[in-house]
């Protein structure tokens, strides 16, 4: 298992941080460590926020990405419903692709089919 300090880590983290740049003033950035792997969470700066998160394990060589809707319950607890989630994606390049594709609305697109599916099935 590799160490959060090493330096192929730190590496790849700030690759995709200096990508993400991009959508400095849409999203905040926050990168967290865990046991098993690390988290970057992009949080929308606006009044009906989505929240995406970057993981990948120390264990495999792939990234998975998640999409949630944010709600405020009784306006103090914060809620999460997830949107979309995509799994082992194999390289920077493809989650860069695919986080583009999600930060310019495809959730939410994937959302609104499952909506109507729901209610006109």
């Amino acid at each position: 298992m590799n160490s959060k300090f090493s330096r192929e880590i730190q590496d790849d983290i700030e690759a995709i941080l200096k990508q993400l740049q991009f959508w400095k003033d849409i999203f905040c950035f926050n990168t967290e460590f865990y046991y098993d792997g690390w988290a970057i969470f992009l949080r929308e700066k606006n009044l009906y926020p989505r929240c995406i998160v970057i993981f990948k394990s120390f264990e495999n060589d792939s990234y998975s990405i998640k999409s949630f809707e944010v709600h405020l319950q009784n306006f103090k607890t914060e809620k999460f419903k997830e949107l979309y989630s995509v799994e082992k994606i194999k390289n920077l390049d493809a989650l860069l692709i695919e986080l583009k594709e999600i930060i310019y609305g495809k959730d939410l697109g994937n959302q609104v089919l499952r909506m109507y599916k729901d209610t006109f099935s």
